[in-house]
């Protein structure tokens, strides 16, 4: 039995773009092929039945209410890191090709 429950209605949709770790990305598109849902679905699934579960995030939003996505043209605090496109950028790249970057 899975876990997430095949959609029943459809809901306003805004476009969200991220990176995922590599072994994520897999599950999450075997996770929808087993549903027969899109990926997008199964994200969602998830954010509603994890974060709803959150009591401490419950009590916090309470305590915080209102919007918390970043207005257009605000950049995000979270710019080092694993998912940082900077970070990675030269690293990945033969020496050779960053050297003339």
């Amino acid at each position: 039995m899975s876990v997430i429950k095949p959609r029943t209605n459809q809901k306003h949709l805004v476009r969200h773009i991220t990176r995922l770790y590599r072994e994520n990305n897999e599950t999450l598109f075997a996770y929808a092929a087993f549903l027969g849902e899109p990926t997008e679905y199964v994200l969602n699934q998830l954010v509603e039945s994890v974060l709803g579960k959150d009591k401490d995030f419950q009590a916090w939003r309470e305590q915080n209410p209102g919007s918390h996505v970043p207005r257009p043209g605000e950049r995000s605090r979270a710019k080092s890191g694993a998912f940082s496109r900077s970070a990675g950028a030269t690293a990945s790249r033969p020496a050779s090709t960053a050297a003339n970057a």
